[in-house]
């Protein structure tokens, strides 16, 4: 299933530069390189800012560029509490499909509103939307013509890779696999139809099949946020989900009480509640298993050595505790 998100821009010239040669670029840091993983091939993004949603573009490559310092068209960005310079080495490059400007304040992107509000605002370098949202873009504005100016520039592309041996972390090279990078390769694991049906039958889940359901990241909530989002991409009488908390390490009880409290929030229409951990104490799995469902995560592959995020995501296996 294709997926849509909108990236956030950090300013109106930046914007206008990405409109121009239809490129998307995020910086050397870990929220950048998140986006380049979480996005690929195929997808359809838009542009984010002054709360507004800019074009409709399908990704056609992904490309990580060395020595990005002095590779046009985005001026380096330096942050003045840090002190830290950003430069933009991961790049997509896009296709024009539609061509539109319309404010946020549109009933069609309200599942995008909703988590801006909740989260705080633009602090995200990307927002994942939903197939409904997807196919009410896919109608606004006009269809885009013409072609789009191409920005001169040769350089060694490289592949980002993670590790768990912070020795080895060499930024825009090799990033420290931490927890959000994890529950991007959840989303990318489970969003094969056939492992997304082995874990519904894990989770004992069959109000809904696989092949109805869209998995997204990050929903936000008055109290709190969903890591894992899963839900009927076209829902008819009844909008069923379900949600997923993801921890890197050990699950404690406070995890398990926050899941079983944001179920709660979503009321019956919730149809699992699952909390993904490396390990869990059997009190706790015991205490709430009529609530929530415990599943073990392990990744087969030696990260105390670089690896690829596609070999990483290849390598995630899940058990129900």
């Amino acid at each position: 299933m294709t997926n849509y998100f909108l990236i956030s821009v950090s300013n109106k010239e930046n914007l206008e530069l990405c409109k121009k040669y239809a490129l998307a670029g995020f910086t050397d840091s870990i929220n950048g390189v998140w986006t380049f993983c979480e996005i690929e091939n195929g997808d359809f993004i838009s542009f984010l800012y002054a709360a507004r949603a800019h074009n409709l573009y399908s990704v056609e490559k992904k490309v990580a560029f060395r020595d990005a310092e002095n590779l046009p068209p985005w001026k380096p960005v330096t942050f003045k509490i840090s002190g830290r310079t950003y430069y933009f080495p991961f790049r997509l490059y896009l296709r024009p499909v539609r061509k539109f400007e319309e404010p946020l304040i549109r009933a069609e992107f309200a599942y995008v509103a909703e988590n801006l509000l909740l989260r705080g605002g633009y602090r995200k370098t990307h927002f994942q939307a939903d197939q409904t949202t997807l196919q009410s873009v896919s109608q606004m504005g006009e269809k885009f013509y013409g072609d789009v100016e191409s920005v001169e520039f040769q350089g060694l592309t490289f592949t980002p890779k993670f590790c768990s041996n912070k020795s080895l972390v060499r930024i825009p090279y090799i990033f420290q696999f931490n927890e959000l990078l994890l529950q991007s390769a959840l989303c990318h694991f489970l969003r094969d139809k056939e492992k997304l049906q082995k874990f519904l039958d894990d989770v004992s889940v069959s109000e809904v099949s696989a092949e109805n359901l869209e998995v997204l990241g990050e929903k936000a909530l008055p109290e709190g946020h969903i890591d894992i989002f899963i839900k009927e991409a076209v829902p008819i009488g009844e909008s069923r989900s379900i949600i997923v908390e993801v921890k890197a390490g050990r699950a404690t009880t406070r995890d398990f009480e926050q899941l079983e409290s944001y179920r709660r929030e979503f009321g019956p229409e919730c149809v699992g509640s699952v909390l993904i951990a490396r390990d869990f104490g059997r009190k706790n799995v015991l205490m709430f298993q009529k609530r929530v469902t415990a599943l073990k995560y392990t990744i087969s592959c030696d990260l105390s050595s670089p690896k690829e995020f596609n070999e990483i995501v290849k390598c995630v296996e899940l058990e129900k505790y």
